[in-house]
């Protein structure tokens, strides 16, 4: 069962992950349990994944600044190999200012998670939103290069990929299959087309200087996923996707393959047939997304996720009060104006840390191994 509902930040079976840390604390990290000993896995390597996450990145993102340096503490021998033990990651908040915050002590930001975690806690990290914070992500992400060392280990032709579809109203429209992932990371939106990087950069740049901010869509496509992945009913290989995309902070919405877009087709027009291509069995379309039956069938998994526009946005609001008072509240602090260009990597993590645990789980159920 993912995610035990009395470990709230665990996730996983046979690969688990356990991220902690609060936003303005001293630092944030991940315990990963469950890898494989002998895997090659150096700091270098998370450092590259928390480079695309890091906060400054561009004039796009929240100009707090990060280095976010990993610093591994555990499972890793001298040598860089995994020990089959658990890997402490710890990242050391440099740049935290709780004073920006000092306002929101008592004071419930709009569409934040400050009163529902008053209503479930009685007590709350009031400074950047603790827990509730992108900052959290940080394990996410150290703990998804791990996941990519094993990857490359167990299944090294599979590949993942996300890029930024859509913010607000401009979209890229450049099918998944011709995504390629030095375009995504040559532009500061992190969107597979050059000319509709351009346009999103002066939408977003034009929110930020209204006060405002937007959203969007992130994709992401799994190529050469092996088939057999995937638990029947409740397990589903959409299933545990789904419940990693919808963790993320700000992602409001997701769907594989059609999708939404299914509910107004025909079956005739939905099936994906089947045909043999050497020895492999592959379908005409993919409307299934890569996954039928909640299983994986070797076809590309193909995702998508909506993101909301930032909360915090830099206009006066009402709201109330932990007292109950009615109040005005403007946004202060360091915040990205648009989610979508950090989440790239944060959505390839959560991805990763699926992939994995049920290749191990298949491989310790069925002893397949591609």
């Amino acid at each position: 069962m993912m995610g035990r509902g009395d470990m709230s930040s665990v996730f996983g079976e046979l690969f688990r992950v356990s991220t902690w840390g609060e936003s303005h604390g001293a630092g944030v990290g991940v315990v990963v349990d469950g890898c494989p000993p002998r895997v090659p896995l150096t700091t270098e390597m998370v450092s590259a994944e928390l480079a695309r996450r890091r906060p400054g990145q561009s004039d796009l993102t929240t100009p707090r600044r990060e280095a976010d340096l990993p610093e591994i503490l555990s499972g890793v021998s001298d040598d860089g190999l995994t020990l089959g033990t658990p890997i402490a990651i710890l990242v050391r908040n440099t740049d935290a200012r709780s004073s920006s915050y000092d306002e929101m002590r008592h004071t419930y930001r709009p569409s934040h998670a400050d009163y529902t975690y008053d209503a479930k806690y009685g007590i709350r990290a009031w400074a950047g939103g603790g827990r509730a914070s992108a900052r959290e992500t940080i394990g996410r992400v150290a703990a998804g290069a791990v996941a990519g060392a094993v990857l490359a280990e167990l299944c090294p032709q599979l590949e993942v990929l996300a890029w930024v579809e859509q913010v607000g109203e401009v979209c890229c429209e450049l099918p998944a299959q011709r995504v390629q992932s030095r375009v995504v990371e040559s532009n500061p939106v992190r969107t597979a087309d050059p000319a509709a990087a351009e346009k999103m950069q002066c939408a977003i740049t034009e929110a930020r200087s209204k006060g405002d901010s937007l959203g969007g869509v992130v994709a992401c496509v799994v190529r050469h996923a092996p088939p057999g992945l995937g638990d029947p009913v409740f397990d589903k290989l959409e299933a545990t996707l789904g419940h990693a995309m919808l963790s993320i902070p700000a992602c409001k919405g997701f769907e594989v393959g059609s999708g939404f877009r299914a509910a107004l087709l025909t079956g005739s027009l939905h099936n994906d047939v089947f045909y043999i291509s050497g020895d492999r069995v592959r379908t005409r379309t993919n409307n299934s997304g890569g996954i039928q039956g909640g299983i994986s069938n070797g076809e590309d998994i193909f995702m998508r996720l909506a993101f909301k526009p930032t909360a915090t946005i830099m206009m006066e609001q009402k709201t109330v009060t932990d007292d109950r008072q009615p109040a005005t509240l403007r946004g202060k602090g360091r915040h990205d104006p648009c989610v979508l260009p950090r989440a790239v990597p944060i959505v390839e993590a959560m991805a990763r840390l699926v992939l994995v645990d049920h290749l191990l789980r298949q491989r310790a159920q069925c002893g397949t191994v591609w």
